[in-house]
């Protein structure tokens, strides 16, 4: 079922010069809105200097400059919340409630919903496994990110009622995998189908308000794993009809350690408890313990006030942007992007569906007879470039697409320049053509410069990039 984009010819735009001249002809992409290091300058093996082409977006998103002003300004103001008697503690307090509000209003909750603050997705996520009524089945696609699959699977192991989770095969078009999860719907009776609101390796998506419609007919709610489709492109519960949906300040602009779920009330007021703890309890005695409603009930200890407000400030300046501005910018950058990639012999941009609508700002491609965390190395080595190489956290779909020994992922943002883009392009050519100018090895099963010395900001007393390498990038094939 794996689409495969082929090979095309040189851009018709270009009608003389070389493939990696076709996206320095088009017209420049400046990003949307400042972000914090958006200039930040990094070194390579030779000995030089660049500008850091962040395009990996899609694991976690450099803060808006608006973000990192505002955690500067509330700092001052941080106390305790809730609980608090002085002045600054009803601050924090009042900071925070209105942080929810912001949270909840940026995915057009319904008036009956329900903003639950949380570290990430994930958490979101399992949070929302948490809760599902004694024995609802559960319906999750094989095409997930793990956050919105591993919950599903190890419910059982976590809540004594347990839930029966169905991993339902894509198929080979959009329109033939709804038809079969309309089929399983009404086959088999579930209490939640929960999707992805964008691909983390493709960027591509099953129409939700469709999925919802299935779903609902069939008397079963719906959640959003919303990680790349809330940061852009917006994501409006009211409109699509979804029960849930989930996501994380860290791919929001916001990496201040701070999440949302963000539904329907009364799954939340009556579920285990997320967490047990002092916040989430109206009264505690020796034989009894009465829960708060949501979301106080799951959100026991002392919450991340900084990152909530970070995350709500986000919300704002994405939700100040023109109509339609976000996606424009996004589309035009991931075109330039698959463009010209499309021109590097050996490369293949990897789809899901010829018939999906078109995916946010994310590519991933391999470069045939290459190592993709090799590949990646040497354009962070050699180019000053960022790109995410592995499985992504969705192995099963990574093989389902043919590429289960991992692949590389070039995402963007509101952050983005063209010149990014074109950079990648460029370098990519240079690496086909020529190979790598430096030699690399594997080292804990990581690809990294032979007898590197550049140095990294000290940290613990490490200060050189060899030193800590395969602690960087973890397991290789992730």
């Amino acid at each position: 079922m794996t689409v495969v984009a082929e090979l095309s010819p040189c851009l018709e735009a270009v009608s003389s010069g070389s493939p990696a001249s076709a996206t320095a002809a088009l017209a420049p992409v400046e990003p949307l809105l400042p972000v914090v290091g958006g200039t930040t300058t990094v070194p390579l093996v030779d000995g030089t200097q660049r500008v850091y082409a962040n395009l990996d977006y899609a694991a976690s998103a450099p803060a808006l400059q608006a973000v990192a002003d505002r955690v500067t300004e509330v700092l001052p103001l941080y106390a305790s919340v809730h609980r608090g008697a002085g002045y600054l503690s009803q601050v924090s307090t009042a900071l925070y409630e209105s942080a929810r509000q912001t949270i909840a209003r940026f995915v057009d909750a319904r008036e009956d919903d329900v903003a639950v603050v949380t570290r990430n997705t994930t958490d979101a996520l399992n949070l929302l496994a948490g809760v599902i009524p004694a024995g609802g089945r559960v319906l999750v696609l094989d095409l997930e990110h793990h956050a919105n699959l591993l919950p599903w699977l190890r419910t059982s192991d976590r809540h004594a009622h347990g839930h029966r989770t169905t991993i339902l095969p894509i198929a080979a078009t959009v329109a033939a995998t709804l038809e079969s999860l309309a089929a399983e719907l009404a086959a088999n009776p579930y209490a939640l189908v929960t999707v992805s609101g964008a691909s983390n390796v493709t960027g591509e998506a099953l129409p939700v308000e469709r999925v919802v419609e299935i779903a609902h007919a069939a008397g079963a709610r719906v959640a959003v794993d919303g990680a790349q489709l809330v940061p852009h492109r917006g994501f409006s519960l009211a409109a699509t009809g979804a029960d849930y949906v989930a996501f994380s300040g860290h791919k929001t602009y916001a990496p201040f350690g701070a999440g949302a779920l963000v539904g329907r009330r009364d799954w939340l007021d009556s579920g285990t408890p997320y967490l047990a703890g002092g916040g989430a309890v109206r009264d505690v005695r020796a034989d009894r313990t009465v829960w708060q409603p949501a979301p106080a009930r799951h959100e026991a200890g002392s919450p991340n006030v900084v990152g909530a407000i970070a995350l709500a400030e986000a919300c704002d300046a994405l939700a100040a942007l023109p109509a339609g501005a976000l996606a424009a910018h996004e589309s035009a950058l991931r075109s330039r992007l698959v463009d010209g990639l499309e021109q590097v012999p050996g490369v293949q941009v990897v789809r899901i569906w010829p018939d999906a609508d078109e995916p946010v700002g994310v590519v991933t491609f391999t470069v045939a007879d290459h190592n993709p965390g090799l590949v990646a190395a040497y354009l962070a080595a050699e180019h000053g470039i960022g790109v995410r190489d592995g499985r992504f956290c969705a192995h099963p779909l990574l093989s389902r697409l043919g590429a289960s020994e991992g692949a590389i992922r070039a995402s963007v943002g509101v952050g983005t320049p063209s010149e990014a883009v074109d950079r990648l392009v460029g370098a990519l050519h240079a690496y086909v053509a020529d190979g790598p100018r430096s030699r690399y090895e594997v080292v804990d099963g990581c690809w990294a410069v032979v007898d590197d010395t550049r140095p990294l900001i000290e940290v613990h007393g490490l200060d050189h990039l060899a030193a800590t390498a395969a602690a960087a990038c973890g397991p290789a094939l992730d």
